[in-house]
């Protein structure tokens, strides 16, 4: 294994189980932390990384720290829930150097690893079920705070029991990312690209944070992931566009203004040079697909 990742820290933020309805309807979510699932009754559905993914009875789900997403709860449904941070040393996140699957059957263990978390962490659950509620810092912050009245054997279980429940999702590993002698703003700066896509985003803005110049950062941001850092965003852009598409009825123009691509014939004809279709088309040909 790797130096980079045994300096994997996780830290607890929220577990518990909540019996949920039609009102577990949220937009635009994007958060600094990690969430999984398991799902014991009903059904759900859950929008993210270009994926539309039903939550059902029986099976643990995974959504990344800073993946942009959408829930949502036509009828009823119950879960354990769990949110985290990570963090690896240089600053990246374990989901940028590996490939992991958002979607497992459960087994026994799963459930007995949810169920025991809780009774490690009572009162730890949410107050309030809508993210952008608790997806602040300040916020954050006071549960970061609780982990440290754990007694040492709470710690360390809770530690194992994120850890064991987080490789259940793990599909893989990238040896191209998480170098250790990488600058450590190179895997904030991702972190910061995908919670800012719907502002201006210039390619010297992201070089400042990471105390480089522009064309020194644009050559190690393309080393490290294969493309220079414009195409990135404007891949994201696409990505994060195909996703509101699918999930919301948002008019071609809101959806433009969310990606950062105010101006709606650049954000069309950006689109279908990415997708070869037009946004219409696209939503029109996925939609009809799916009835």
């Amino acid at each position: 294994m790797s130096k980079t990742l045994q300096s994997l820290k996780l830290a607890l933020l929220n577990v518990g189980y909540a019996k949920l309805g039609p009102l577990w309807d949220y937009d635009d979510v994007i958060s600094p932390f990690f969430r999984m699932y398991y799902i014991t009754a009903g059904k759900a559905m859950i929008y993210h990384s270009n994926e539309t993914i039903k939550l059902k009875p029986g099976h643990i789900y995974l959504i990344p720290s800073y993946t942009f997403g959408r829930y949502k709860c036509d009828d009823y449904h119950e879960q354990y829930y769990i949110s985290c941070l990570e963090e690896l040393k240089n600053g990246y996140s374990i989901f940028n150097y590996g490939s992991f699957s958002y979607e497992a059957k459960a087994n026994s263990m799963d459930l007995y690893y949810f169920k025991r978390l809780l009774e490690l962490n009572p009162n730890r659950q949410l107050e309030n079920d809508n993210p952008k509620v608790y997806d602040n810092r300040p916020s954050i912050m006071d549960f970061e705070k609780r982990n440290e009245d754990l007694s040492l054997s709470e710690y360390l279980e809770t530690h194992a029991i994120l850890r064991i429940l987080l490789s259940r999702f793990v599909a893989g590993t990238n040896a191209q990312r998480g170098k250790s002698n990488i600058k450590k703003e190179f895997g904030m700066v991702l972190n910061y690209i995908h919670s800012n896509l719907h502002k201006h985003l210039t390619v010297k803005q992201l070089a400042a944070f990471c105390h480089l110049n522009t064309d020194h950062f644009s050559r190690v941001f393309n080393e490290n992931f294969g493309m220079r850092p414009n195409k990135y965003i404007q891949s994201k852009r696409i990505e994060r566009a195909q996703l509101l598409l699918l999930s919301t009825n948002n008019s071609l123009k809101q959806i433009a203004e969310k990606v950062g691509l105010e101006n709606l014939s650049y954000f069309t004809r950006t689109f279908k040079n990415h997708t070869g279709k037009t946004p219409g088309k696209f939503r029109e040909e996925q939609l009809k697909g799916n009835s």
